[in-house]
């Protein structure tokens, strides 16, 4: 439909409402990483690696979700357990994509030489799911009637998820170059569990869409938003070498 006259035009619209808020916060964080900036091939592999992520995602949720089907006829949940459940399907496989291949492309790199390298490694994987998510989105159904909700609200979160993500991240290579292995794997675990709360909390009180669920939706979207604007400044501006 977007070959008719002006349709090259959509397409060019479309694709930058899409692409934008991504860019924008990739230049943000980008910018955050004061004392040594990264390798622009590493970036350009965790962008990609982020694309690989949402095509992963949706053929996980494919199959989470006929197994959801399968198991309930054996449970029965009212609409408010149905949202929670799939809400916690999404937050654990795409988060857990994310982190995966997050930790396969920088765990060994040497680049990954500062704690903040985990927050701007987690970012960039996240936020190049964010765009081919939002491209899908917008393109495949709301159109760009959707564009400026997802980048106030879906765009931001998945950056938020990115930064818990990988301040844990961060810490637990600090913590394996120091050789503390307790350490190490508490605060890899952390990476993931942390944000796969985060989602949970985001998408189940969206999907409920009650008032009630609204209003504490908008309530946390407002503090982990200032939260995390408050934890980038403070571990960009004390960043620590950790070898």
């Amino acid at each position: 439909m977007f070959m008719a006259e002006g349709g090259l035009m959509t397409v060019l619209i479309y694709f930058i409402a899409a692409v934008l808020p991504a860019v924008i916060l990739l230049i943000y964080i980008y910018r955050k990483d004061r004392v040594e900036k990264e390798p622009g091939k590493l970036l350009m592999t965790l962008l990609f690696g982020g694309l690989l992520a949402a095509a992963a995602s949706l053929a996980l949720e494919t199959g989470a979700e006929w197994a959801t089907e399968y198991l309930l006829g054996y449970i029965h949940l009212d609409e408010q357990g149905m949202a929670l459940l799939d809400a916690f399907e999404v937050a654990l496989i795409e988060e857990g994509t994310k982190y995966w291949l997050l930790k396969r492309i920088t765990w060994k790199s040497k680049a990954f030489n500062y704690r903040f390298d985990g927050v701007v490694y987690a970012v960039f994987v996240s936020l190049g799911f964010a765009a081919i998510e939002n491209i899908l989105y917008i393109f495949l159904y709301a159109g760009l009637d959707a564009a400026l909700m997802r980048a106030m609200l879906a765009v931001p979160a998945h950056m938020t998820f990115a930064v818990y993500m990988g301040v844990c991240y961060g810490r637990a290579k600090m913590y394996d170059r120091r050789g503390s292995r307790g350490l190490k794997a508490m605060f890899l675990m952390l990476a993931y569990i942390v944000p796969v709360v985060l989602h949970t909390v985001y998408d189940g009180t969206l999907m409920i869409g009650s008032d009630e669920a609204m209003l504490v939706f908008f309530a946390f979207v407002i503090l982990i938003d200032i939260f995390v604007l408050i934890r980038i400044r403070f571990d960009s501006g004390k960043d620590v070498y950790i070898g």
